[in-house]
């Protein structure tokens, strides 16, 4: 039952992180808010149906996603392959430099910035741990 609410946590947070950095991404390339200021939510429920399909993996496969780590991957690889399957192609930015297809290429990024800030967390949280199980 812990590694459940671990991963809903794990996967909350990791939502919430997409979205603000889209958010971000969006006002850092100035564009506008008519086609693009609502990016950010639609990146939110992108990340709720990823939650829900990733707790589900987790409570299938309930020992095999154990740690910070594991549950990450798992939100990143489903992450990765829905940007895939809808269309994101972050290599049009070299054919068409426009800072739409600039933001493509930034989701793939925010993916990898996520997946690094949650590899450090993971690092903190074990060496948290293992000090108390030497106690």
């Amino acid at each position: 039952m812990k590694n459940i609410f671990l991963s809903l946590l794990i996967f909350v947070v990791m939502s919430l992180l997409h979205a603000q950095f889209t958010e971000w991404a969006v006002k850092f390339l100035g564009l506008p808010g008519g086609d693009f200021g609502m990016y950010s939510y639609l990146i939110l429920i992108f990340c709720s149906i990823i939650t829900g399909i990733g707790l589900v993996t987790v409570i299938i496969f309930r020992k095999n996603y154990h740690s910070i780590l594991r549950i990450a991957i798992l939100f990143e690889v489903i992450y990765l392959l829905f940007l895939i399957i809808s269309g994101n192609n972050p290599f049009l930015y070299f054919s068409n430099a426009t800072n739409e297809n600039l933001l493509m290429i930034m989701m793939y990024m925010n993916s990898l910035m996520i997946f690094i800030l949650m590899y450090l967390i993971h690092l903190i949280y074990s060496k948290i741990i293992s000090s108390k199980l030497k106690k």
